[in-house]
This record gives C-alpha cells, sequence and structure tokens, in this order.
C-alpha cells in the first residue's frame, strides 16, 4: 500500500536540494523544513514519511514513533563507520570506508537499520574533501531515485547494522583545523600524509 498517498512527505533538509525537486517532479506532495520539528507538527501537517537529508536537529523518538518504517535519513558514508557530523572529513582521517548509506531512523545517530548503501572509491591523488563531498551527494541522490519506489511501498530490503563503527561530532573537526589551511579545498592526499 502507498503510505504516502493519505497524507505529506516531510523532506527535513535544504530546500534548494535536488532531490525534493525531483520528488516533486514525481508528484509526489512534499513539505520541507530544516528547522526542528515537534509531534505536534507531525500530526497538523498529515506527515505520513518523513526523509532526513543534510538535516542538523537530532529528531525525537516521539517523532518517530508516529512514522513506524516511515522515517529515513540519507547519509554520505557508508555505514557503520563515520556515523554524526563530517562523514566525508572523517573517512579520510581515519582511512575507513567510503561511501553512502540510506537508513531508517532510530533514536541514535545514524543507527538505525540499513535499506541500501553503496562504496564510492576515489583516486586520493586528484581529490579535495570538496570533490569528494560532490561525488558521495550525488551518489547518494542516485541511490535515493533507484529505490524511493520500494522504501515508499515498504517493500524494500533492511538489516541491522553490524560492528562497532565510528561516530563524531561537529566540533571534532577542531582538532584538525591546522591540517585545513585549504579548508573544504584541501588534498585528501595531502591530509592523509599529515594524519598517517
Amino acid at each position: 500500500m502507498n503510505k504516502t498517498s493519505d497524507g505529506n512527505i516531510l523532506f527535513l533538509g535544504d530546500a534548494n536540494s535536488p532531490t525534493l525537486k525531483w520528488l516533486k517532479a514525481m508528484g509526489e506532495t512534499v513539505l520541507q523544513t530544516d528547522e526542528r520539528i515537534t509531534t505536534p507538527f507531525i500530526l497538523h501537517n498529515k506527515v505520513v514519511f518523513l526523509i532526513s537529508y543534510g538535516y542538523r536537529h537530532i529528531i525525537a523518538k516521539d517523532i518517530l514513533d508516529q512514522l513506524p518504517n516511515r522515517a529515513i535519513n540519507l547519509h554520505i558514508s557508508y555505514l557503520p563507520w563515520n556515523r554524526g557530523a563530517d562523514p566525508n572529513l572523517w573517512s579520510f582521517v581515519d582511512g575507513t570506508p567510503k561511501g553512502v548509506t540510506i537508513h531508517y531512523l532510530d533514536p541514535g545517530i545514524d543507527t538505525g537499520d540499513i535499506i541500501v548503501q553503496k562504496e564510492v572509491k576515489f583516486d586520493s591523488h586528484n581529490e579535495t574533501l570538496a570533490t569528494t563531498y560532490q561525488k558521495l551527494q550525488t551518489a547518494i541522490q542516485d541511490l535515493f531515485r533507484r529505490h524511493w519506489h520500494e522504501i515508499k511501498t515498504q517493500t524494500c530490503t533492511r538489516r541491522p547494522q553490524e560492528g562497532i563503527g565510528s561516530v563524531h561530532r561537529s566540533k571534532d573537526k577542531e582538532q584538525l583545523s591546522h591540517l585545513m589551511a585549504q579548508e573544504w579545498n584541501t588534498p585528501v592526499s595531502t591530509l592523509r600524509k599529515h594524519i598517517q
């Protein structure tokens, strides 16, 4: 059954997101915000499905309880690696797998069951943090478009995350500021050389 036919999809993220534009072009009824949401907001707006993509707020359990199996997150890391903030940066700093993941939301930070994921390889000699970030954004958007129908109709697969993985907070990157003189244009090869 198509749950979204009875209400609205809530897109939590950038109003200019290509994914938001794509959903609307597909005829979906979508509301968008990047502000913190509440349960009354969900109920008042008849939200029946939630998509988080680049959203900066933790979503409370009482909100998730309103949307069982209908709240997902698009995350630019290969979970369980690099949960939380700046996953692209930390994948190079820690030398962990790089990729993208669509997963169900739960009360943890990027800890929900995985729906689908894709590993992404980079040529570290010719990439910067900015170019790798853009490639990960393209990869997650493509993955979402390919799997949206199964996700929406709840016919997609799911599996628990395996292993401990890693998690980082926004403030963690402060310890790397001396290596990022070029900010996001820092070559990943330079970053790895200094970390090792």
